[in-house]
């Protein structure tokens, strides 16, 4: 059997809190690997050089939001075509059109049930959930 292979994503977040937590969750219940960036300007550089799978990106953040983060994202050949979901706690659901216009997969509030947010962010980007873990 061929054993799948291991999702990198990045998370851009300027909150150490959330970092720990979203990173351990995404690698405890997904097995993904994990690259955090603590500001839209460093996510613009990790993103061009790791080329993640996936970024999941937080909306409100001091030196640039996720709105014209992803915009820069969605400028650079390099970094277009990696698909983008927000974890915002600026949530209604105007901004979630705005994000879906903006050509953000999908977007998901805080605060989240750490237990789901793996097979959310999964399901927004098309991944198989064979290495997702529950616990019963």
């Amino acid at each position: 059997m061929v054993k799948p292979v291991t999702k990198r994503v990045l998370y851009i977040d300027d909150e150490p809190d959330m970092q720990l937590i979203v990173k351990t969750c995404l690698q405890t219940f997904g097995g993904w690997e994990v690259e955090v960036a603590k500001s839209g300007t460093e996510g613009l550089v990790k993103a061009e050089e790791l080329k993640p799978d996936a970024i999941i990106l937080d909306v409100i953040m001091p030196d640039m939001d996720g709105i014209t983060c992803l915009e820069k994202l969605q400028l650079n050949a390099k970094t277009q075509a990696i698909p983008v979901v927000f974890l915002t706690s600026r949530w209604n659901i105007t901004q979630k059109y705005q994000f879906s216009a903006l050509g953000a997969v999908g977007a998901i509030a805080k605060p989240f049930n750490a237990l789901t947010l793996v097979p959310q962010i999964a399901k927004f980007l098309g991944w198989k959930q064979e290495n997702v873990k529950v616990l019963n």
